[in-house]
């Protein structure tokens, strides 16, 4: 089942052969989530059926993993298991996971991309544990004082999805810290959407620049100020109704709010789908209006599904790392790997170094102290 892989380093191609062969390798946590790794790895196989550029190093105990990587024909030849005992659970802290994650399937998997085995990082498990873990083995990129988590919103413009961030990574967030998720996003939505000038928004209370608190409106300030230089159009303060709309590509906001606004997106999305079984339900009248409407309906159902776009994205890291929801099924954990797939073939990680350098680079010269040094 294992194969050799050349960990030769990255070449300067634009994709970042890790292997040595032009093949994209993604590290995968293989027991991160709540629903355990014949999940994760029945995930893979939906992927790998359909895309062959792509090869993974799975994270677990061996004796677990085989067994289930033997069972998809999809797979074969094309994954490495690293035997690790250990699993950072959902209920651990992160602090605890600190003094106790070396032997587990989480810490490994980042650590094959932080020694260049792999392109990037796939996980279902605990947030916050991940985001440290991440932190600390990867570290973040100069400039960079808050990693944000990017999540993609469905929307109605021609892209089909908006970019909001901070999904939740940290709960604070300054008008210096705004600036950089300002940044950090629209190098995403350029590489991840292909953006070539991305529209951004700033989500408060209201549209009216004398709305919000005091550090949205020095937010505001320093957003425009810096969006000439970096090659994205800043259309001011937006409102939650934005975040489905088409009056930017990019949402800012800091995590607390940002993943309230996730999770109830999730929340209503799953509400209407559940309205509307129920309306087709009703009648044998609505029932045939079901067969009829059979078509548009699973168009709608595509359009909608969260597990489709599922993977966030975290941001300002020296590698790149793809957070799938816990409780995420085949599909999901397929989307999440497809995400991390698409970012390592855009060579993202690099050129989001490249942008917050020269963000840093443009503050120093302006005269800016080293804390706002990411002002482009």
């Amino acid at each position: 089942m294992n194969a050799s892989h050349d960990t030769s380093a990255p070449d300067e191609s634009g994709k970042g052969t890790v292997t040595g062969t032009g093949r994209i390798t993604v590290s995968v946590d293989a027991m991160g989530g709540d629903a355990g790794p014949a999940t994760v790895v029945a995930g893979l196989s939906h992927y790998a059926k359909k895309h062959p550029e792509a090869d993974f190093i799975l994270h677990g105990p061996q004796a677990t993993l085989d067994p289930l990587i033997a069972r998809r024909k999809h797979l074969t030849g094309r994954c490495v298991v690293r035997d690790v005992p250990g699993v950072v659970t959902m209920e651990d802290k992160p602090s605890q996971v600190m003094r106790q994650s070396r032997d587990t399937s989480m810490f490994s998997a980042l650590e094959s991309v932080r020694a260049g085995e792999a392109h990037a990082c796939v996980s279902c498990g605990n947030t916050g544990a991940l985001m440290l873990l991440s932190v600390v083995r990867l570290r973040k990129l100069p400039g960079v004082y808050r990693p944000a988590i990017a999540v993609l919103w469905p929307s109605r413009n021609p892209q089909g999805f908006n970019v909001m961030l901070d999904g939740g990574a940290d709960v604070k967030a300054d008008e210096r810290d705004l600036l950089q998720y300002a940044l950090m996003g629209a190098s995403y939505a350029r590489n991840g959407l292909g953006l070539a000038r991305p529209r951004v928004g700033l989500l408060n209370v209201g549209t009216e620049e004398f709305k919000g608190r005091t550090e949205m409106q020095a937010a505001n300030e320093l957003i425009a100020e810096n969006a000439p230089a970096a090659s994205f159009d800043y259309v001011g303060f937006v409102e939650g109704s934005d975040l489905p709309g088409e009056r930017c590509d990019v949402i800012v906001t800091d995590g607390f709010t940002g993943n309230v606004a996730l999770k109830t997106g999730e929340g209503v999305a799953k509400l209407f789908g559940d309205f509307l079984r129920e309306a087709f339900r009703y009648s044998p009248l609505s029932r045939l209006a079901s067969l009829l409407a059979y078509t548009s309906m699973q168009r709608l159902k595509k359009r909608i599904d969260p597990r489709r776009v599922n993977g966030g994205v975290f941001l300002g890291l020296n590698g790149t790392v793809v957070k799938s929801h816990g409780g995420a099924d085949a599909t999901g954990v397929a989307a999440a790997v497809k995400l991390a797939v698409q970012l390592a073939e855009s060579n993202f990680a690099d050129k989001l170094a490249a942008r917050i350098a020269a963000a840093t680079m443009l503050a120093t010269e302006g005269g800016h102290d080293d804390k706002d040094g990411d002002r482009k």
